[in-house]
Parts: C-alpha cells; structure tokens; sequence
C-alpha cells in the first residue's frame, strides 16, 4: 500500500502543468513582444525627424556646402526656436540651426528686440519671397549666402610703445559665420529702416545679393571691404 501511494503521486506531478515548472518561459516571451514594440516605436520616431521641415514647408536633409571650412559651423535643422536651450553654453551656439542663429541675430535691433515670434514671421515671409524668386530652396539659399558673406581676413590694433599699429589676421570659422549673419541682419535693418521696403523684402535681397555673390549687396561689400583693409595692413 504504501508503494502504491507514492506511485500515485509521481504520476500527479507528471501531469502537472508545465508552466506551473517553467514561470520564466512566459517572462521571456513578454520581453521578446517589448523589444519589437521599443524597435518600432524607435523606427518611427526617426522616420518622423527625417520627414520634419522648417516652417512645415522647406527641407533640410539635402543641403550641400561649398566651403569646407564654415561646414562644420552652419547647423541646419528644422527646429528654428530652440527656447535658449544653449544660451548659457560656450560656444554651442554652433549647434543651434543657422536659420535661428539669423533670427537672433535679427532681434538684436530697436523694433524687434524680445520680439522673437514677429522676427520669425519676418524670416519666414522672406523664405516665401526667396522661393518665388529663385525657384529654389531657401535653405540653400542662405547657407550659400553666410558663406560668400564671411570675410577671410580681418585687422587688430597692435600697440607698439604709444602707437597702434593695425595687423592683417586670418579670421576663425566660427567667426566668420558671426560675421557673414552680422553683415546680413545689418544689410537688412539698413534697407527696410524708415523704408517702404518690408523687412522681410530687405532680407530677401541681402540673401539671394549674398547667394549670387553680388559685389553690390550689403553683406559681400562689407566682406569685400574688410578683406581689402586686411590686404592693406599685410
């Protein structure tokens, strides 16, 4: 009787249920279903920052550069209001998108200082104008406007004794891209000043003046001019 009571059960735990033996088997099935989940979630967030455009309209995964120098200082990217994410960092403001970078420095005037929604209304208005006009992307207008816009070579005041002598140096390219956005906000604040011009129009000039590498637009005189007092000081 007795061996007849264990035989019993051993066959019980025979036919017990096999998950009741295995309570991981389950576990990594679930895990298995996550990581494809996780995988398409990951696919689909990198589909969407490929198909995002400024202002909802224009593309920027195809911009191509002439100067190798400034490449790796002209950010382009579809966000054009970064919230002052890198203010307070040096020398990040390389990785902020050139387009921002224009609009800040566009505030930088007496009618739009802090007016950081009207100065981007203004910038997108002369993308539209830029486009009907080239028939191109205004992107690309503007990255080839900042590089014929930065100036080569620039003069410091040296002191020798009580005399300050002015000395050609070659400009960085972090500053040559300060300077080429300098030109442009600048060229535009002169020709929609007290102007019948919209700024947005006075912008559009400067940068397709810039793009095309016309001697006569404000931001490549002002190049052109620095380079030649440059030349002088050698």
């Amino acid at each position: 009787m007795q061996r007849n009571r264990y035989d019993k059960m051993s066959e019980s735990d025979t036919d017990s249920d096999p998950s009741d033996q295995d309570p991981e088997a389950d576990l990594t099935d679930d895990v298995v279903v996550n990581d494809d989940e996780s995988t398409e979630t990951t696919a689909d967030t990198d589909t969407t920052s490929t198909n995002a455009k400024l202002f909802g309209e224009w593309d920027v995964s195809e911009i191509e550069y002439d100067d190798p120098s400034t490449q790796r200082y002209i950010t382009v990217t579809p966000i054009a209001h970064t919230m002052g994410r890198h203010a307070s960092k040096q020398f990040q403001k390389s990785k902020i998108s050139v387009v921002e970078r224009l609009i800040n420095r566009l505030m930088q005037t007496e009618d739009n200082t802090g007016h950081k929604q009207k100065t981007m209304n203004i910038v997108e208005d002369a993308f539209d104008i830029i486009h009907n006009r080239t028939e191109e992307n205004p992107v690309q207008i503007l990255v080839s406007g900042v590089e014929n816009a930065a100036p080569r070579e620039e003069t410091v005041r040296l002191k020798y004794g009580g005399i300050s002598v002015p000395q050609a140096v070659d400009v960085a390219p972090q500053r040559r891209v300060d300077q080429a956005l300098k030109f442009i906000a600048d060229g535009t604040q002169r020709g929609s000043y007290k102007s019948a011009q919209s700024a947005a129009d006075s912008l559009a000039q400067v940068i397709i003046g810039a793009a095309n590498y016309d001697v006569q637009s404000y931001a490549v005189g002002q190049k052109e001019e620095s380079e030649r007092v440059a030349e002088a000081a050698r």
